[in-house]
This record gives C-alpha cells, structure tokens and sequence, in this order.
C-alpha cells in the first residue's frame, strides 16, 4: 500500500451531505467542507448563503487511488445528488448548492467528462454540473465540520442529509470503511 494520496473537490447542494457520505468511503482518509469557486477571499459560511460571493459549498476529499479511484469517488457523486437541477438541490437553492467538479489535474479533467458522458445516459433531463479546475480553497468554519456526526438528529440532518447516507450505504455497501 502507497502513503501518496490524491485530492477531489465536490459540490452538489449543501456540503453537509457530501461529507457525511465521504466519511464512510474506504479510502478516503479526510474530508474537509468548505468553499469554492468565487470572487471574495475568505468568505464567511453567511456570505455564502446570500449568494453573493459566488461560491459553492464543496467537499475537498483526501483520498488513497490504491483503495478508491478518482472515477468511484466521481460515480458516487452523480449517485446521491441530482446533477440535472440548476443552482439546487432540493430544497437548498442558490448558485452555492450547485453541482460542480473542480479538478486537481488534466487526468482527472478527463476522466470526470467521461464519467459525466456515461450519466447522461442514467438521468432523464440534462446533467448541468459544472466542471473546470479548482480555484482557491476556504475550509468552512470549525462547526460545519463533521456537522451529521455531531447533529444526527437535527431536522436537516434526519431528513436531508440522513437518506443521502443510506442510499450511499445502501448502494455502494462494497466501498464502506
């Protein structure tokens, strides 16, 4: 096994989601919630919600290839979010809930088109997930880190975050820790 590790960058809706999921892959060694792809440096988490700032909320994942690649990272992505529906994902709406890729290397600038490709076949309406390569990252605020693990019960979680998990679970039961 390989100490050299690999970064992903995710948006798709609130990021709470995407770091409850990414916590349990095998493989991924440390997910951090944060923001990405704006105009203002070092937004706040209430910047961001206003929408003003051009942000999205975004997951950065270190992750070891040896134990998961680039492309399940990619194909668990398009699995527990809606990559069809502009600015929003469910009820969370805003450019900051978009779904988004920023890549970290040509390679992975390739390999997420071809996976992006083989979606369109999966969802019904057109895939709108944007992808370009990352851009300075600010880690979210300490309370939004490993937010489901502590709130598992809070409305949100229960209801939003909690079924993104279990069909995570549910799905890729091959890819837990």
């Amino acid at each position: 096994m390989t100490n050299q590790t690999e970064v992903a960058i995710l948006g798709g809706g609130c990021f709470w989601c995407l770091e409850a999921v990414y916590l349990e892959a095998r493989g991924v060694v440390k997910v951090e919630s944060g923001y990405m792809g704006g105009h203002v440096p070092d937004p706040s988490y209430e910047q961001v919600c206003a929408g003003t700032t051009g942000h999205a909320e975004v997951v950065r994942l270190e992750f070891d290839p040896q134990q998961i690649s680039y492309r399940d990272i990619l194909e668990v992505f398009f699995t527990i979010h809606d990559p069809t529906t502009l600015n929003r994902q469910g009820n969370d709406v805003g450019t900051q809930y978009r779904s988004v890729i920023f890549t970290t290397s040509p390679e992975q600038q390739e390999t997420a088109r071809h996976v992006m490709a083989e979606m369109a076949n999966v969802w019904d309406a057109p895939i709108v997930t944007e992808l370009m390569p990352q851009q300075t990252w600010y880690k979210a605020e300490d309370y939004h880190q490993d937010y489901f693990r502590q709130h598992p019960l809070q409305g949100y979680c229960a209801f939003v975050v909690a079924p993104k998990v279990a069909k995570f679970r549910h799905t890729f039961a091959n890819r837990l820790k």
